[in-house]
């Protein structure tokens, strides 16, 4: 049994295709997980922003001696 140049043509054709649907979805999840990051990072900052107005701030007395 002897492995044809059309064989390993066809194998690798079927290896590149799975690569290119692994990278494709590799980099739809990458994104999305950015944006979620993202949201969730400015998500914290507004409340974090809407904390400190309503304590009023922070308070710092100098005193001299």
């Amino acid at each position: 049994m002897a492995i044809e140049r059309a064989d390993l043509e066809a194998k690798l054709r079927e290896i590149e295709e799975v690569v290119e649907e692994t990278k494709s979805q590799a980099q739809t999840t990458g994104t999305a997980l950015a944006v979620i990051a993202v949201v969730a990072i400015v998500v914290i900052f507004l409340l974090g922003r809407r904390r400190g107005r309503r304590s009023g701030g922070a308070r710092v007395e100098i005193y001299r001696v």
